[in-house]
């Protein structure tokens, strides 16, 4: 098999599994309680080179060719979304996220806080990954834990369903990955991460991805384990926080390898495709990832899942037009 047709590692976004697919939720009413405040920025938009300029992706995640790309001025919010800001939604709403109505998630075996008989199995080709019945935003790490003190941490076991309510309610919108890229780069162009080309610079922790032995031996040397709050690192030259690591993100776009090759030049936003096992976009890498095996945390870095996967580790952030 030639390396462009090989599936790339996915240590980070696990994949739906054999959950039975559920009816799209109702989208929640707007006029229901208020939103937290979004502490968001206004980016003027312009030019930028997007895509990976050390040609070290996987061929497979599509992030090549490098190409120019205008934006629109924009808002985007300078960390995910919280714990606190999705209770507010759920609490105002009575909504229920697919992990809920499949009453099963994704959460890495190193993590994994429940009683044998709730783990439903391992997700095939990717045996750290746990389905867990009872996982869930409010049980993050299984139905033996819950998200008391825990406000402050990017919200998760949440799918890009669960994210577009999540936006019709709170008024923004999810970022498409052209904006997201142009944010996470910070006004700089042509670097591995938003403060440069080394991980750790002098040894210094800049974001949160896993450190150990992958998958067996987490050492959480940079202080943290699963997620960790979004303010733990500082922002980039945007004023955006943890855009490398802690979770993934959702963005608007649909997933399409060969995307870039035809991409217009204004204000891209790949098509969602239809169907159940139909890619989006993801952006941002997680805690999960590792240089032995996803190198994903890079600011050029995508990867794609279903609309109603769910895992321990995948969030969002949000937008809105200026």
């Amino acid at each position: 098999m030639d390396e462009t047709e090989m599936d790339p590692p996915r240590c980070c976004a696990a994949p739906r599994g054999n959950r039975t697919p559920t009816p799209l939720p109702p989208t929640p009413a707007g006029t229901a309680g208020t939103p937290l405040p979004h502490d968001d920025v206004a980016l003027p938009g312009g030019s930028f080179r997007m895509g990976d300029a050390f040609a070290e992706g996987y061929p497979a995640d599509g992030e090549l060719p490098v190409h120019e790309v205008r934006l629109s001025p924009f808002r985007i919010d300078a960390t995910t979304v919280t714990n606190a800001h999705f209770d507010r939604f759920v609490r105002a709403t009575a909504y229920v996220t697919d992990a809920e109505r499949a009453g099963t998630s994704a959460v890495f075996h190193a993590y994994a806080m429940t009683l044998p008989e709730d783990i439903a199995g391992r997700l095939p080709g990717t045996p750290w990954w746990l389905e867990i019945r009872g996982a869930d935003w409010r049980h993050p790490y299984g139905p033996l834990t819950g998200v008391d003190g825990l406000d402050d941490h990017p919200v998760v076991h949440v799918s890009r369903r669960d994210a577009l309510a999540y936006c019709a309610w709170a008024g923004r919108r999810l970022p498409t990955e052209a904006e997201w890229e142009y944010a996470a780069r910070g006004g700089a162009e042509s670097r591995r991460y938003p403060w440069g080309d080394e991980l750790r610079p002098g040894g210094e922790h800049r974001c949160h991805v896993f450190s150990g032995s992958f998958p067996d031996a987490p050492t959480g040397e940079g202080g943290w384990f699963a997620t960790a709050p979004v303010r733990t690192f500082p922002p980039n030259g945007f004023g955006l926080h943890e855009v490398a690591g802690n979770v993934w993100e959702w963005c608007a776009d649909g997933f399409d390898p060969a995307w870039y090759a035809r991409s217009p030049l204004r204000d891209p936003l790949c098509p969602a495709p239809a169907g159940p096992e139909a890619r989006h976009v993801l952006r941002g890498g997680s805690y999960l990832c590792h240089p032995s095996y996803c190198n994903r945390y890079r600011v050029a870095a995508r990867t794609g899942n279903t609309a109603d996967s769910s895992s321990g580790n995948c969030g969002f952030r949000t937008a809105a037009w200026t």
